[in-house]
């Protein structure tokens, strides 16, 4: 056996750098026990851990610094936000939410951008690869340009003086108009708040209404004014630990800029200019969960936006629903089911006990109990006794109790995109598995789905509008897949093989959420079944590149949040959402976002507890809109 060279380093050439911005996050953050990893997966942030984009091996300058400015954005959100004051003070509406989300980042960036000039330009190229990716230069309707995005590149601008990178110029354009006739004042306000984050979260609310999306604050700041006066006495001793506490910013600072001195210098790592970017993901969700960076996908800003009815399809002659058997032959997905079995052996017994956890909270819910000594019912066989030894004696009836827990069907729905390739998907497969055979137990019947596309770019659906000269505006433009893994009604030993079928290579592509939750819902509403929960788990925003290159930039989004709407407020399905790493509370009301896949388990499990323990829906009104 050869061995290498007495001396010779053998690690990846990235490494140095990937410890050297490990490193950096941590000193800027004041958080030397920072779990930092690197990934091929969207980079996402909470108190304890933060997850990069793995940087590829041929690293140019350009993808060093835009590695960097994720870095850089996590580690200002951990040093200059406090996450109590900010869920204090977010609004309730969802459009002044996401708004305020975004300029407080903005606001936690631009002090660092203002301390070292070396984090201002990798967060220069961080915003401008975000905005490039997100294809903001193709916008050219204000009606299509999110709000949030806009503002927060202006308030960046006021606080930094630095123009919004080039991917954004075009929506900033759109809505600067408009932004500055009505709060001109309020946008420099905010220059002056900049380090008091609770000023600057007033300075946004009354940013928001001068836009006409204020929220009344007038009972919060009553409640303020109380917790002040109560607090009175205590004002000394808090400005003497505040004075500490500057101080020791002050010094903490300076170390800072000390240890960042080489962020201003080409990073020697850098082997090729040519070198194609990283494989990463784009979005970096801001929220309770204290993720840096705003969603990629443009998301749109009024509450007035015409929804639903102007999506279509341009064809469905090429979209197929098929069970998972169909796909490949039996052979292939034995194989497939073994590959997965050996993947999460050391998942499963986690799994596991959290479903029996829940078995236990479902079963309890189910025991039978019953009324004695009643008048008419059934023949209580016990009490005939009495009868024998006293002729008079009436005899006893008794009749069950009705119990709470009703007849229920659980769809799960899986997102197959290509995004969930490696863990997520492996993780998802593995939960619905032992959950579906868990519900079996306990007389849930579960329906297990999943969707993506057959092709990668638009396939048959797109050849045909080529095809035909290429009409405009022809809408969702790619052939859509959904699979069945488990029918309602199918046994979980005969659908067990199915699952594997995520493992295929080449079977994940991309994902139109909208239409696979019409399509899950619709069979929901066939079922007998007393109650309908539907659970959709997802890591992402939907995207089909096919279809957003010739239709608005949020064509498939906006029809994903009217069908949300359409099944929250008029269906009597019950919606819940989980988010691998991505924000699903802007789309769903019942929703959980988690960082990591292996948090999945738990997550679905005490969502679905909750769901069982919770008294029956009130019933809905009004009648369904048809699509």
């Amino acid at each position: 056996m050869s061995t290498p060279p007495k001396g010779k380093n053998t690690e990846s050439p990235t490494e140095p750098f990937k410890r050297a911005v490990a490193t950096t996050l941590r000193a800027i953050a004041g958080k030397p026990e920072l779990e930092v990893n690197y990934a091929a997966e969207k980079p996402a942030l909470n108190q304890e851990r933060a997850r990069l984009p793995e940087p590829p091996r041929r690293m140019s300058k350009a993808d060093a610094a835009i590695l960097r400015g994720h870095a850089d954005s996590m580690a200002l959100r951990l040093a200059m936000h406090n996450p109590a004051i900010h869920k204090k003070m977010l609004p309730q509406g969802e459009n002044a939410r996401s708004v305020f989300e975004a300029v407080e980042q903005a606001r936690v960036e631009a002090i660092g951008s203002r301390r070292m000039s070396g984090i201002a330009q990798n967060l220069t190229a961080m915003l401008e690869d975000r905005y490039h990716r997100g294809q903001y230069e193709e916008i050219s309707d204000r009606a299509d340009a999110p709000l949030e995005d806009a503002l927060a590149m202006l308030v960046r601008e006021r606080l930094t003086g630095q123009k919004p990178p080039a991917g954004a110029k075009k929506v900033v354009d759109l809505w600067r108009d408009f932004i500055e006739k009505r709060a001109d004042r309020d946008l420099d306000r905010l220059a002056e708040e900049i380090e008091d984050q609770r000023g600057f979260a007033e300075a946004i609310h009354d940013l928001l209404t001068s836009l006409d999306m204020g929220e009344d604050r007038s009972n919060e700041r009553d409640e303020d004014d109380q917790d002040e006066e109560d607090g009175s006495g205590q004002d000394d001793s808090s400005n003497d630990q505040g004075a500490a506490e500057q101080d020791d910013s002050s010094e903490q600072s300076a170390q800072e800029d000390a240890e960042l001195s080489s962020e201003d210098q080409p990073d020697q790592a850098a082997e090729s200019d040519d070198a194609p970017p990283a494989d990463r993901p784009d979005d970096m969700d801001t929220g309770d969960s204290e993720e840096a960076g705003e969603p990629w996908r443009p998301k749109h800003p009024l509450s007035n936006e015409p929804r639903g009815p102007d999506y279509r399809a341009y064809t469905n002659k090429f979209d197929e629903t098929v069970g998972a058997e169909e796909l490949c032959d039996a052979e292939e997905l034995s194989r497939l089911r073994s590959y997965l079995d050996k993947q999460i052996q050391h998942l499963q017994g986690v799994v596991a006990r959290l479903a029996n956890r829940l078995q236990r909270r479902l079963m309890a819910q189910q025991n039978r109990a019953w009324d004695f000594d009643l008048e008419e019912g059934m023949l209580d066989p016990a009490r005939l006794s009495r009868v024998v030894t006293d002729p008079y004696q009436p005899l006893s009836f008794k009749n069950e109790r009705d119990t709470d827990f009703r007849d229920t069907v659980v769809t799960l729905l899986l997102d197959n995109s290509g995004s969930m390739r490696g863990r997520p998907i492996t993780v998802a497969a593995t939960c619905a598995d032992i959950l579906a055979r868990t519900l079996e137990r306990c007389g849930v019947k579960v329906e297990i789905l999943g969707f993506t596309t057959r092709a990668w770019k638009g396939g048959q659906s797109r050849e045909s509008w080529l095809a035909a000269n290429k009409p405009q505006s022809p809408g969702r433009l790619n052939d859509l897949r959904h699979i069945i893994y488990k029918a309602a009604d199918a046994p979980w030993r005969r659908a067990r093989k199915n699952l594997g079928l995520m493992m295929r290579e080449g079977l994940l592509k991309e994902n139109i959420d909208g239409e696979a939750l019409d399509w899950a819902h619709k069979r929901l509403l066939a079922r007998p079944e007393q109650r309908k929960i539907l659970m959709m788990i997802s890591d992402g925003a939907p995207v089909d590149d096919s279809t957003l290159s010739v239709n608005p930039g949020n064509y498939l989004e906006r029809h994903l949040r009217w069908i949300i709407e359409d099944i929250e407020t008029r269906s009597p399905v019950e919606l819940i959402a989980i988010g691998i790493g991505h924000d699903v509370t802007r789309y769903y009301r019942r929703a959980v976002t988690i960082v990591d896949a292996e948090e999945l388990g738990g997550a679905m499990t005490e969502k679905l507890a909750e769901l069982f323990e919770e008294k029956a829906p009130a019933p809905t009104r009004g009648k369904r809109r048809l699509h």
